[in-house]
């Protein structure tokens, strides 16, 4: 966007990785929803494409901004005139430096993960959003302890009946595999050696696409397709390498398997790592991995510049994108959105947002640089994303969980199990957010309707009366 803007000027793309992310099949589904892929390319593709363009590769050492420069990894300098951190954020993993614990969170650890799957008889699933969600559906052919801290799957995204709806997914067998994606993809295999020795420990990488797992042969040792056991309202209290468990005599527990029969026998097995959890319950599993989130990666650019930081640990911005010191602007992953939101609209740490923020700090950047005042973009009006969970198309929209409105506000459902979920969030007659899972072609009516705020008092529960069509209604 940038280079697009100030064709004569140069602009710097400093990344510590090789290759480059570049959105691809973008789709505009409707005002504020949209669809696209993420895929790795090399970073030459960027500066044949525009020739101001100029890829730095190396890690950012430290950030001078009173001098606006910053000093790179391989000793050089580089001025700036505006500067755009879009740094991410890495994963937040239960425990730093176990060789049992693996953090998914980009391509390198995807493929990491997936050479340790193939040994794997049991894994240990932590955390309960979007990865973990798609890694216990994807993974076949392994026993699955997936340990979650709410009382249903998927809470970031869903509500415990959403959430239901797509448990019966999980037990029923999977349809045949889904055709194999055609894409290129571009690894760092001979230059991650060298990364990983300089003390980086590896976390270079840079984020997963949504579409991470496709064409990764996600199976592990057994002849079987979906094993997964669920211990909800804990979290993991002590992890034990074999030796420290075997001296510290406590039993572990084996697979559940049948609900009603619940003898309580120890595992006769030994594995390699032990998980205790807040519910006194012990596993042992191959391999445990860590999906819990993310913080922002802000460490880099701290040391004597005076950040102001929000709550989760993003650099805070204002409405123009811009940070607390001059001249420098943040997006994505890294920043915190410290402005007065809309009522329909939330930060989420998503590819979809990540897309809109670099693109709109982008035209503040220009409009700053220029001297001319530009709006706050339409795409912060209201919060809009679409993704596929379990293979079913999910489209969330607005306070989709009813996220900030109290008591005060009420649910109505609609749901024909196997096909559809409809939710919506009412509050004072208006439509203030939605989840729609499966086909349901709602999107773009309810997107509306919670854009213009209109009162729905009147239409009650017809709303959602599947003999309606809505969309011809609200035309």
């Amino acid at each position: 966007k940038l280079a697009i803007h100030f064709p004569s000027e140069d602009i710097l793309l400093v990344t510590a990785s090789p290759v480059i992310k570049a959105v691809t099949n973008f789709k505009q589904v409707s005002k504020v929803l949209e669809e696209f892929d993420v895929e790795e390319q090399p970073n030459t593709m960027l500066e044949n494409r525009f020739p101001n363009i100029k890829v730095i590769e190396s890690g950012v050492k430290q950030l001078k901004s009173k001098e606006h420069c910053i000093l790179t990894g391989d000793g050089s300098q580089h001025v700036y005139k505006k500067l755009c951190l879009c740094a991410g954020a890495k994963p937040k993993l239960i425990c730093e430096g176990n060789p049992y614990v693996l953090g998914i969170r980009d391509t390198d650890s995807a493929q990491e993960f997936q050479k340790q799957l193939t040994k794997a008889k049991r894994i240990m699933i932590i955390g309960n959003g979007g990865i973990a969600l798609e890694l216990v559906y994807e993974i076949e052919g392994c026993e699955v302890i997936w340990a979650i801290k709410d009382k249903a799957i998927g809470n970031t995204f869903f509500d415990a009946g959403a959430a239901e709806f797509l448990t019966s997914k999980l037990i029923a067998e999977k349809p045949e595999a889904k055709i194999a994606h055609k894409r290129t993809r571009y690894t760092t295999e001979g230059r991650k050696k060298e990364l990983q020795t300089k003390g980086s420990g590896g976390n270079m990488g840079s984020a997963l696409g949504p579409d991470w797992h496709e064409g990764l042969n996600l199976k592990g040792t057994k002849e079987f397709s979906h094993k997964i056991h669920i211990e909800t309202t804990c979290e993991v209290k002590k992890i034990y390498l074999q030796e420290e468990f075997r001296i510290s005599k406590k039993k572990s527990l084996p697979f559940p398997r049948d609900h009603h029969k619940q003898s309580v026998t120890t595992d006769e097995e030994v594995w390699p790592v032990y998980v205790e959890l807040t519910n006194e319950k012990i596993y042992g599993c191959n391999f445990v991995v860590s999906a819990t989130g993310v913080t922002p990666n802000i460490e880099p650019f701290l040391s004597g510049n005076n950040f102001d930081v929000g709550e989760d640990g993003g650099l805070k911005v204002d409405d123009h994108m811009h940070t607390s010191v001059s001249d420098i602007y943040a997006a994505g992953d890294v920043c915190t959105a410290s402005w007065q939101p809309s009522p329909v609209w939330q930060q989420m740490r998503l590819w979809t947002q990540a897309r809109q923020m670099g693109w709109y700090a982008a035209k503040c950047m220009a409009a700053a640089t220029l001297e001319y005042s530009i709006d706050m973009d339409f795409s912060f009006e209201l919060f809009a994303h679409v993704t596929k969970f379990f293979n079913y198309k999910v489209v969330l929209l607005g306070k989709y969980n009813a996220q900030g409105l109290g008591s005060d506000h009420e649910l109505m459902l609609r749901c024909t199990k196997g096909q559809e979920y409809v939710k919506v969030v009412m509050q004072n007659g208006r439509m203030m957010g939605a989840v729609l899972i499966g086909e349901t072609d709602l999107e773009e009516t309810f997107e509306n309707l919670i854009l213009n705020q209109m009162d729905l008092s009147s239409y009650g529960e017809d709303l959602l009366d599947p003999n309606i069509d809505l969309e011809d209604y609200f035309d």
